[in-house]
């Protein structure tokens, strides 16, 4: 085995549909092809926004998929404890923050610093943001320019984004520190994952620095989008895969990954052939840069 170590962290508010299977497969084929471990996490952080039963279908269909992982799986709603001592940690660089929410809507994703000019009185009740221009000129440049796995040279200013929340105003702690903190935790030194997440890099990227942890590798997979040319999303009711036709459901994401297997050449199309087919072939440079349109997943 090697150091590698990478996950797959999605979220139970609905089961996967072809997008999510797209970056399970690429950061499971990305870490054994790498000789490395592959882990699944659970970011159940968001009670309500849970759909009941999502995380098991979500492992069956794993399972099905032949995507089995190598250490027990972590579960966010089990690491408040680790997120509460960051957040500790990160106090001299955090402010409360009021704002309501047509205020933030208004602002269009980058934050103006309102509440940090005018501090609040903290209560139960306020949100806690970070701030984001707190180290050397030196180190934010290396947190705001990376090479991407796929992508390559990225360049993503966190004044694009502004201070950001640590924990919300509901008290539950915020996707960025928990994720952040995990990946350290779990020691991942390569997160592969969806597009829709790049611009969260350079915000996950900044805690750890600002933390003095180690950075992970960062790799971006295309996004799959729907017909109407929008992401496929829970949100949006994307159709959940079928994990009665999971080899049929491979050989259609490796196609979208830029990794179409040979199947005339294959001595079958079973899960297992498919993966060892792909471990073997795997190349990042042929991952497409670009989303595009999900296949069919009705078997012909």
């Amino acid at each position: 085995m090697s150091d590698y170590i990478g996950r797959f962290a999605p979220s139970p508010t609905g089961q996967l549909h072809f997008g999510s299977l797209v970056s399970a497969l690429a950061s499971y084929i990305d870490a054994k092809a790498h000789q490395g471990q592959w882990l699944v996490r659970m970011e159940n952080l968001d009670p309500p926004r849970e759909e009941p039963g999502a995380i098991d279908k979500i492992l069956r269909s794993l399972e099905a998929h032949q995507l089995y992982w190598d250490q027990a799986v972590l579960y966010q709603s089990q690491r408040l404890d680790a997120y509460a001592a960051a957040l500790e940690q990160l106090s001299p660089w955090i402010y409360p923050c009021d704002c309501p929410r047509h205020r933030i809507t208004a602002l269009k994703g980058r934050y103006d610093g309102h509440c940090r000019q005018q501090i609040p009185a903290a209560t139960a009740t306020t949100a806690l943001r970070l701030k984001t221009d707190t180290l050397s000129d030196e180190q934010q440049e290396r947190i705001e320019h990376f090479d991407d796995l796929i992508l390559g040279p990225q360049h993503k200013p966190l004044s694009l984004s502004g201070d950001f929340i640590l924990r919300r105003k509901d008290t539950l702690f915020a996707y960025q520190l928990a994720v952040a903190i995990d990946d350290h935790a779990q020691q991942v030194s390569h997160v592969v994952r969806g597009y829709d997440l790049l611009d969260s890099t350079s915000r996950q990227r900044y805690i750890l620095a600002r933390l003095g942890l180690p950075l992970p590798a960062y790799g971006h997979t295309p996004l799959a989008l729907g017909e109407d040319g929008h992401k496929l999303s829970k949100q949006t009711k994307a159709a959940p895969i079928d994990n009665r036709q999971a080899a049929h459901n491979l050989i259609q994401a490796l196609g979208f990954l830029g990794h179409p297997p040979p199947l005339d050449e294959l001595a079958d199309q079973r899960c297992t052939t498919l993966l060892t087919w792909a471990r073997q072939h795997w190349q990042r440079s042929r991952v497409p840069t670009q989303a595009a349109v999900a296949p069919s997943l009705q078997p012909e």
